[in-house]
């Protein structure tokens, strides 16, 4: 059912089934073996290794079990009508997903009741058909096909015979093995399968019909075919033929209009279906109850999240109807947003190999019965999301955002579970002690894994007790003694009223539906409480639909960094993951499209909520809180259902007699007729009630059509763009399931990788401009669009990406190096490197593995400096191995991504890594991404380009491991000694903590420590205790580098440490920057000049001058803009989400910062000639003001201006004097700093400015045109630095450590 034409005249997309269908065993070709199953064997022994000849022999082998429990091939016997233009038949997909196991045998002693399953096609275009699937069990009558079944038993027994003659071992564990192990619970039961006695036995074998319909009514499809198949077997033939019922339901019943119900007739009883209205949650048929019962609310929660966040999600379960529930109803609650990859709920066997497919998919997988979890191996793991329906099992991902607020989420889901009876943890809860205690009581129940399911109050008797030999003798006499076992579930104590069957199970219907609709009002109400304001920031950017879908991938549609600063905290860490997906991006995409075409009836139904919200409680866009609103219209909706169901607005023409041949199609009790294809092969020729109306449809379709082409855009080139503009994945949303030639799994696999290298190019691409924009916006170029919560998400998804990359055409059978099984949390990239790493120091030994190591040091002029850190992608690995804190493969690989990245290694590790060609071979197969030698390249130059940028993902994610780092002092040899012989020490700050004091070793400048992560470094006290007869020291800057990521900062310093020397200081706090590798080679020339010389850096337009020192001193104008600058970029700090400020001492007390700032400006004007050779300080200043506040009594214009003089003179010399007092050897320009950094956080500059402006001092130590004795420019100043009043301004230890006010 590929491609989609366009609706053909007779008006048949209005149709409620488009196709009826019946499967079964062909009595011409006879016993056929299924190849697909074969195929699916061949596969798994080439997963495991096996040679496909092998493969015979292994017990894993479809004629190695007995023939009952074989697949044989099915095939499509008939289906009606022969062909639909707008839906065509695909005869291979259909039989596939009827029958996906093919054709099995049953005798009468095996159990036989019919099996409902449904099944879902996706088109290439995203559009779905459904099929509803009733298979029962029917008396094989063709005598050659009974003796063929005899005849394989009589081989397969001689065969286990001399099997279980030879095998030394004991003959029932080899018996055991042969057959499916999950029915080998007795011996009886063993020697029943084995035996098939045409002359004892009756063979039966399995067949099935088929609704295809284009939406999934699937309660009333399941009632219509249980009626048809009661009508086969019981034992009056039914009022009408069957062809009249089928040929009413394909030709004479029409879809229910949207908001209304409608009756139509089966054999015995009428059914009613609705449809919701055009502002309702779109149509859902399949019961969210089973969902939850099956998962439990919690398990549904978490799944339903890694849904949202585009993860691989597998379903696991014996049962088909089971796996199309759960994926049916977990992506109904996805609305209003639509699951945009791979849906395949049933995967049949031939199709195992999509499970390495790189792309995230929604995929369902049946289990064998006796299969372990254990037992399948899957390619990848790491963005895996395991449901194990049957177990109330599941595995997921590591580190994944929560839902926003998931606990009151829970909570209000809970409280509607329970009002229906259903008990929010599932059947049985998932807890540990749940589990033990279910292992003990069922213990002789669970071999066959389905009996986890038990429900508080819902006993499924059957799916119980099935295939336990006791059971099976009590239910025969029960038979005989008439008690009924009913493979009905029986959801709440029969009432007295619901005693009446039919009432009781249309009230269960009813229920059912009234569950669905109040469940999906809640998740709805979810997605319209957090999207609200979604409209907002919408990017239309496109004057018409035409340039829009030309340029769609390199536009930004949604602007994402101010809808995530506008929401609450909390809720961050998942949308801006969620922000991220397609499903989003499509959401967004429909948005913008719809102001030129036509709603998505999705989007039409959302903004509408969205509209309603506004009108009902008026709140501020702005003000977004993370306070809980519970969904208010949980009645309203289901009202609106009760009263569809109860007041019925359309019934269809009942069922009549056809003009039908006589004698053909007689009735026997137990087989499906063949039926007359003639009459079933199309509809009546009269137009009856409904086409009038469809073709009211056609005009309005064909008056868009032509509006569209007015429009001048042509559909196929429009179909084209609209391919391209949604980006990978889209194109592959559904495997072809008819043809299987290697050729198509070639192509499919090619697009794959053509996917990959483009998503490789978005993601580095994205994470560049981001990057360099914030990057930007710190040299002060306009506003920052990437937040660090955003450069978190993005870097993830790298992981994810290069995950998916190492996982696609992966050989299953590689496990761990170590040899062990590989465990939880598998990675790919991880295994790979470890396998790489044991060959790499296998061949090490004597040699040394081929690192990049530079020249062993480099020289600066002092002939000092840090020892070159040698490249090496095992060493990065050995770091990972030994965080401790990471427990998991997946992890590691992560940690190690981080770190290559932050080191700018990223692609050259990879390369090298990659450069291992026969380990390439042995670990992937031929088609995958990495042995695509040209892809390849591609790919590693597009991460080649991350290395323009400066990442700190490790260093910032892993804020509690130890961490070596080494440090180095090099002082400048040509004024003073290279070594002091006082004993000096060093603290190193960082942005997560301090050293601590640390003495340095006597007659060494360098040195090695280890403490616990200080993330980006600040600031490094050093000092010395001016004893020896060489205490002075003259320090040109202090290096430390981080040993695991080689960051390197430098703390220039440029300064005399000693006593009587400069300003007298014994200790001076260093501020840090980072050193880039590339200017690694000039460390040592780049020193810089003693700050107090230093031209002013802070317009960025001169900062080249500061290398150039004493030369050129600042204009009025220039330091004035340097402090507007200086105070600015404070600003600007406190305006950044706290995450991502930075470090606020450099904004204080680094190049450009604003005590640099300050002391230009007290600097202007200065008298610092030397008086008898001793150079005046600005402290010397400061200290002869704080005397004449001390000694005089100011006098003012009025009391209040007094008072206030009086209470800024008092702190002012009070904070001078802490200073002075601390027990520290600052020296001056040490304190100055010190005093500017206490005001700045006290807010009390803009106070003592004008004091200091005023003070009689100011005229014996400034000449007459020096800025601060400029009314005008001191004012403004004061306006400048009450801009900081509002901050609350928090200082680094380091800066005021021993200062006491």
């Amino acid at each position: 059912m590929s491609g989609s034409g366009a609706p053909g005249p007779g008006a048949a997309p209005c149709r409620f089934a488009h196709y009826f269908v019946l499967c079964g065993i062909d009595a011409e070709s006879g016993l056929e073996p299924d190849e697909l199953a074969v195929l699916y064997k061949w596969l798994q022994a080439d997963l495991h290794g096996k040679s496909s000849d092998t493969a015979d022999k292994t017990s894993g082998e479809n004629f190695d079990q007995s023939p009952l429990r074989r697949t044989f091939k099915s095939k499509v016997l008939a289906h009606y009508p022969q062909n639909i233009e707008w839906n065509p038949f695909d005869q291979d997909a259909v039989n596939m997903l009827c029958m996906p196991k093919g054709l099995s045998f049953r005798t009468q002693a095996d159990n036989r009741d019919p099996q409902l399953h449904s099944f879902i096609i996706t088109r290439e275009d995203g559009s779905r058909t459904y099929g509803f699937v009733l298979t029962f069990y029917e008396e094989v009558t063709s005598k050659q096909i009974c003796t063929a079944m005899q005849t394989l038993y009589q081989m397969h027994n001689a065969e286990q015979y001399s099997s279980v003659c030879a095998s030394s071992s004991c003959s029932m564990d080899s018996l055991a093995s042969s057959i499916d192990e999950g029915d080998a619970t007795s011996l009886a039961k063993l020697q029943r399968y084995n035996s098939y006695d045409i002359s004892r036995d009756t063979l039966y074998v399995s067949k099935c019909i088929c609704l295809i319909t284009p939406l999934p009514f699937m309660q009333a499809c399941k009632k219509f075919l249980i009626q048809l198949y009661k009508a086969v077997t019981s034992q009056q033939p039914p009022p009408l033929p069957l062809e009249s019922y089928i040929h009413n339901i394909l030709y004479e019943v029409p879809l229910p209009p949207p908001g209304r119900s409608l009756k139509f007739y089966g054999v015995y009883e009428p059914i009613i279906c609705q449809r919701p209205g055009p502002n309702e949650l779109p149509l859902s048929d399949y019961p969210l109850r089973e969902v939850f019962e099956l998962l439990g609310l919690e398990n549904l929660v978490q799944v339903f999240t890694c849904v949202l966040l585009e993860m691989q999600i597998l379903l696991y379960s014996q049962d088909y109807q089971r796996l199309m529930t759960v994926a049916e109803g977990i992506t109904t609650l996805l609305f209003p947003f639509q699951w945009q990859h791979v849906y395949v709920p049933i995967l049949p066997a031939s199709l195992l190999h999509f499970l390495d497919a790189p792309v995230p998919y929604l995929m369902g997988l049946q289990s064998k019965e006796g299969t372990d979890r254990s037992k399948l191996e899957l390619p990848q793991e790491a963005n895996l999301c395991f449901v194990d329906i049957d177990n109330h099992f599941i595995e997921l991902p590591e580190e994944f955002p929560q839902f926003p607020n998931k606990l009151e989420f829970i909570q209000e889901i809970s409280e509607v579970l329970l009002q229906f009876g259903i008990p929010p943890e599932g059947n049985l809860h998932c807890s540990d002690s749940a589990t033990k205690l279910k292992n003990l009581v069922l213990s002789d129940l669970v071999n066959d894994k389905k009996n986890g399911n038990i429900p508080s109050n819902t006993l499924n008797m059957y799916e119980l007790l099935k295939g336990n030999e006791t059971i099976a003798r009590l239910q025969a006499l029960a038979k005989r003694t008439g008690v009924t076992m009913e493979k009905m579930a029986i959801t709440t104590p029969l009432t007295e009223k619901e005693k009446d069957g039919k009432l009781s199970c249309e009230e269960l219907e009813l229920r059912d539906y009234k569950l669905n609709v109040q469940l999906r009002e809640v998740f709805a109400n979810r997605f319209t409480q957090m999207f609200a304001d979604y409209e907002a920031f919408v990017i239309q950017a496109a004057p018409d639909l035409e340039s829009w879908l030309t340029n769609r991938e390199q536009m930004q549609n949604f602007d994402k960094a101010s809808f995530l600063s506008d929401q609450p905290e909390p809720y961050l860490p998942f949308l801006s993951h969620f922000i991220e997906t397609q499903m989003f991006a499509t959401f967004i995409d429909n948005k913008i499209i719809s102001q030129w075409e036509e709603k998505d009836p999705f989007l039409r139904v959302f903004d509408s909520r969205i509209e309603k919200i506004r009108l009902y409680n008026v709140r501020a866009p702005a003000l977004r809180t993370s306070n809980y609103q519970k969904c208010s219209t949980l009645k309203e909706a289901a009202q609106s259902i009760e009263q569809r169901l109860m007041k019925i607005d359309h019934t269809a023409i009942h069922p009549h007699l056809l003009d039908m041949k006589i004698g053909q199609g007689k009735y026997e009790q137990g087989f499906f007729p063949k039926l007359q294809s003639d009459v079933l092969a199309t509809g009546p020729t009269n137009n009856n009630r409904w086409a009038s109306r469809s073709t009211n449809t056609q005009r309005r379709k064909d008056r868009l059509r032509q509006h569209s082409e007015h429009i001048g855009l042509d559909n196929d080139l429009r179909e084209k763009y609209m391919q391209e503009a949604r980006s990978l994945g889209k194109n592959l949303r559904q495997p072809k399931l008819s043809d299987l030639s290697p050729a198509v799994i070639a192509q499919t696999n090619w697009k794959f990788v053509e996917g990959l290298l483009k998503e490789c190019r978005m993601k580095t691409k994205r994470m560049l401009v981001e990057k360099m924009g914030h990057e930007a916006v710190e040299l002060g170029h306009g506003e920052a669009n990437i937040t660090g919560l955003e450069e978190n998400t993005l870097i993830a998804s790298l992981c994810d990406l290069l995950e998916r990359i190492w996982s696609h055409g992966l050989q299953v059978k590689q496990g761990n190096p170590q040899g062990g099984q590989r465990n939880k949390g598998k990675s790919a990239l991880w295994s790979h490197l470890l396998q790489y790493q044991e060959r790499e120091e296998k061949q090490e030994h004597g040699a040394e593995s081929p690192v990049a190591v530079g020249p062993e040091r480099r020289k600066s002029d002092t002939g000092i400096t840090l020892p070159t850190l040698r490249v090496s992608l095992i060493q990065d690995m050995r770091h990972v191995q030994n965080m401790s804190e990471i427990k998991t493969d997946v992890g590691r690989a992560r940690a190690w991504i981080r770190l290559s990245l932050e080191k700018k290694l990223l692609s050259q590790h990879l390369k090298q890594l990659l450069s291992n060609q026969a380990l390439a071979k042995k670990l992937y197969k031929r088609y995958a991404f990495l042995r695509c030698e040209e892809e390849r390249e591609q790919f590693l130059y597009h991460l080649l380009s991350l290395n323009a940028v400066d990442y700190f993902c490790f260093t910032s994610v892993f804020t509690t491991i130890m961490i070596p780092y080494r440090s180095v002092i090099i002082p400048i040899k040509k004024l003073s000694n290279a070594i002091t012989t006082s004993n000096p020490w060093i603290c190193v700050s960082g942005e997560l903590g301090d050293t601590g004091v640390m003495q340095i070793p006597k007659n060494h400048l360098e040195m090695t420590f280890e403490c616990q992560n200080l993330g980006k470094l600040t600031t490094v006290q050093i000092g010395h205790d001016n004893s020896g007869l060489l205490a002075k020291w003259l320090v040109d800057c202090v290096m430390v580098r981080n040993e695991i990521t080689g960051h390197t900062y430098k703390f220039p310093c440029g300064r005399w440490l000693g006593k009587g020397v400069d300003d007298g200081s014994l200790e001076r706090i260093l501020i840090g920057e980072l050193v880039s590798s590339t200017s690694d080679e000039e460390l040592g020339k780049q020193c810089r000049t003693p700050p107090q010389q230093k031209s002013p850096t802070v317009t960025r337009r001169l900062s080249i001058t500061s290398l150039t020192g004493k030369n050129t001193k600042p204009n009025a104008g220039q330091i004035q803009e340097g402090i507007g600058e200086a105070v600015n970029n404070i600003v600007k700090h406190f305006h950044k989400p706290e995450k991502e400020r930075g470090s606020l001492t450099i904004l204080l007390c680094g190049e450009n910062g604003l005590v640099a700032a300050l002391e230009q400006l007290f600097h202007h004007g200065f008298k610092s000639a030397r008086i008898f050779h001793k150079n005046v300080f600005i402290w010397d200043f400061i200290e002869k003001a704080v005397a004449y506040f001390e000694t005089s009594d100011q006098i003012g214009d009025n009391e209040e201006a007094l008072l206030l003089q009086r209470s800024s003179c008092k702190t002012f010399c009070h904070y001078v004097n802490a200073i002075n007092t601390a027990p520290r050897n600052i020296g001056k320009d040490g304190k100055f700093q010190i005093l500017v950094c206490l005001g700045t956080r006290d807010h009390l500059l803009s106070q003592w400015i004008p004091l200091l402006a005023e003070c009689p001092p100011i005229t014996r130590m400034y000449e007459e045109n020096a800025l601060l004795r400029d009314r005008m420019t001191v004012n403004s100043l004061i306006r400048v630095l009450q801009t900081l009043q509002d901050f609350n301004i928090i200082l680094e230890g380091s800066l005021i450590k021993g200062v006491d006010v």
